[in-house]
This record gives structure tokens, C-alpha cells and sequence, in this order.
């Protein structure tokens, strides 16, 4: 599996907006058929530059399928959100894999 990580500084001029539509913005990157998942997480490290900081991780099953999506689907996606917020925002994107999840064992006792 592959996540595709979006880090976001956002400015607190358009805070409140920018979260309305990015609950809106996730469930169309995931309509596009390339994810099976998505998490919305707030960073709580405190930026230099102000704003607050989000993480969304996609998760997609294959490499084939994040391509897709950089392929057909990103330019799109990632156009609507800059031309709304311009200058108010930041991003940068990480791609990571999978190589092993471990969960805690459960105790018999």
C-alpha cells in the first residue's frame, strides 16, 4: 500500500473556509476510484509562520493506482484548491509505502 501525504499550512485569515471545503475536497479525491481511504489529521507543532497545519493521508492499494490518479485526476484537484486560496495556503506533498503494520498483541491474561 502507498499513502500520499498532503501537508497544509493555512492561514488563519481563511481557516474557517478552507475547512468547509476541504471536507468537501477529500471525498472528491476519493471518488476518483485511486484511494481507498482517507485521514484528516491536525499537526500540533506550532509553524514559525503561523496558521495551523493539517496532514491528509490517502491511502491507495497500488502504485498503479496513486500514478492514476497523478496521471488523470491531480492537476484538476490541486488547481481547484489554489485558485480559491491563492496565496493563503501552503502545501507539500510526500508519497510513502507501506512495508508493515503492527498492531499490540492482546494480553490472555
Amino acid at each position: 500500500m502507498y499513502i500520499y501525504n498532503v501537508t497544509i499550512n493555512v492561514d488563519e485569515s481563511i481557516h474557517n473556509e478552507w475547512l468547509i471545503w476541504i471536507e468537501r475536497h477529500i471525498p472528491e479525491v476519493l471518488a476518483t476510484g485511486r484511494f481507498i481511504s482517507a485521514k484528516m489529521t491536525q499537526v500540533l507543532v506550532e509553524e514559525e509562520m503561523g496558521g495551523a497545519t493539517y496532514s491528509i493521508q490517502y491511502t491507495a492499494k497500488t502504485r498503479e493506482d496513486l500514478d492514476n490518479y497523478y496521471n488523470h485526476d491531480a492537476n484538476k484537484l490541486r488547481t481547484d484548491g489554489m485558485k480559491k486560496f491563492a496565496d493563503k495556503m501552503l502545501a507539500f506533498r510526500t508519497e510513502l509505502k507501506v512495508i508493515n503494520e503492527f498492531y499490540p498483541t492482546v494480553s490472555s491474561n
